[in-house]
């Protein structure tokens, strides 16, 4: 009861790091750190012809993006077939696994009899208690003797109780008739020599527990603890496909999320916490568990996700957020910032922040940061700097020459002016906007005045001043 918890996260390098995987990731995560245990990775290569090198990397990158870490090594699950064969051949020497000689056109009549005749098309091997001395000198499969009689009860921490009919389980194949063994041997072989305590997994795999519980009982070893989570479906309430748009996490980063947005959406679809919907990861790390977790699939909302990244843009560092930035624009291979661009930001980033809901807006609101003179003004700010403003610019630029560069003696010195020329203080920050950022949708000017500083923001009034002129 004491001994400590270890989860495991088991993907399969064939593409991408799905969302609804990352999910489960973060849910073994969550668990496991929440109780001082270990969190592990296994890559179920198995499948030679569907993982690649490149996928493995695509998920380890994902999960690193998120934040999950894992200890030790990622373990290869193809690097153990010599163990998991092991396994299989002690199976069948303590009689709970037998030889089957069985060809496929054999089992394929089988198969089209019980058809006919209105039967179970599980098939039953007439090997599974022949004479050894039988035996002929042919390929043959390793299969589990699987009891025919009774039941198998799963309790699981989501689903429940959940009874298999031992009728409706075969004798699954564990080691093919090459030697390489099954992709259903190989998970419990591993889980136990991992040290795997909880399975928290999607609820597609709730049947294979059935199956697989037999190998543990056969090899005499501890059952874990079972915990199968609903899939994640679309707004619609269909499973998740390339209808509804990203399914990558890579795809979430690219659209500008922060990654503790994504923890925390993730973590709250499916598994709830009272009426919390926006807590950090360390409330999520004390209230995280499996009890949490409903029964019934969720559903992906990027409205949500959206207003709760804005959340955590409000919550996060300056600095955080900063090199987070820099990570987003390397996953859509924009350029990187200079050292100066970067000051800038960091600079104004409380500004940059407030209200946005992803990455993008960010750079969107930094034009003034990205961008150098002279100012190229978008359509809208040049209409803005007519020849009555470029008056007022002209006429304001001595008096920010001399005054103390502080956002309220700013503030002071341009209300002033507006009043003089009996006009609201927002009609003549359109001007000053379309100098200083070349666009209408920017921070305060007040905010760009300061992060530029003095002798840019008097530059660039200039030149815009001067345009008229010239």
């Amino acid at each position: 009861m004491n001994a400590p918890v270890v989860t495991r996260f088991a993907p399969s390098p064939t593409g991408f790091l799905h969302i609804g995987g990352a999910r489960t990731a973060l849910f073994n995560w969550l668990y496991a750190r929440g109780r001082g245990g270990k969190f592990l990775l296994r890559i179920e290569d198995t499948d030679r012809a569907r993982s690649t090198p490149e996928a493995t990397a695509a998920i380890l990158t994902g999960l690193t993006w998120l934040g999950l870490d894992w200890d030790g090594e990622a373990v290869s699950q193809f690097e153990g077939a010599e163990r998991h064969a092991e396994v299989a051949l002690q199976m069948l020497e303590s009689g709970h696994a037998y030889k089957c000689f069985a060809t496929q056109d054999e089992i394929e009549a089988f198969r089209e009899a019980a058809r006919a005749e209105g039967r179970s098309t599980l098939y039953q091997s007439p090997w599974r208690d022949a004479d050894p001395a039988s035996h002929p000198d042919a390929p043959y499969v390793v299969r589990l003797k699987a009891p025919r009689d009774g039941e198998t009860v799963i309790e699981d921490q989501v689903q429940g109780r959940v009874v298999i009919k031992h009728a409706q389980l075969d004798d699954m194949v564990c080691l093919r008739s090459d030697g390489t063994p099954t992709y259903m041997l190989a998970v419990v072989v591993d889980d136990h020599d991992m040290g795997v305590t909880h399975v928290i997994r999607g609820d597609d795999h709730l049947n294979n527990a059935a199956r697989q519980i037999q190998i543990y009982h056969a090899m005499g070893w501890p059952v874990p603890v079972f915990a199968h989570i609903p899939l994640i479906h679309g707004a619609d309430g269909k499973k998740l496909s390339k209808r509804h748009g990203a399914l990558g996490v890579e795809d979430y980063q690219r659209m500008g999320f922060p990654a503790v947005a994504i923890r925390n959406y993730l973590t709250r679809l499916g598994w709830s916490h009272g009426d919390d919907e926006f807590f950090t990861d360390q409330q999520a790390l004390e209230w995280f568990d499996l009890g949490g977790i409903g029964k019934a699939p969720a559903r992906l909302d990027l409205k949500k996700l959206e207003h709760l990244a804005a959340q955590h843009f409000s919550a996060m560092e300056d600095a955080a957020a900063l090199h987070e930035l820099a990570g987003y624009l390397a996953a859509t291979e924009a350029a990187p910032l200079t050292d100066a661009q970067s000051d800038g930001i960091l600079k104004a980033m409380p500004a940059l922040k407030d209200k946005a809901r992803n990455f993008g807006q960010i750079i969107e609101r930094a034009h003034f940061i990205l961008t150098e003179r002279p100012i190229a003004p978008d359509a809208k700010a040049a209409k803005a700097l007519d020849d009555v403003s470029r008056g007022i610019l002209d006429e304001l630029t001595p008096q920010l020459r001399t005054a103390s560069w502080e956002r309220e003696t700013l503030e002071t010195i341009v209300s002033t002016c507006a009043t003089q020329r009996g006009l609201g203080l927002g009609k003549l920050a359109q001007p000053l906007r379309a100098a200083l950022a070349g666009r209408m949708v920017s921070p305060s000017v007040f905010d760009m005045m300061v992060v530029l500083g003095r002798d840019e923001t008097l530059a660039r009034l200039s030149d815009a001043a001067s345009e008229g002129t010239e």
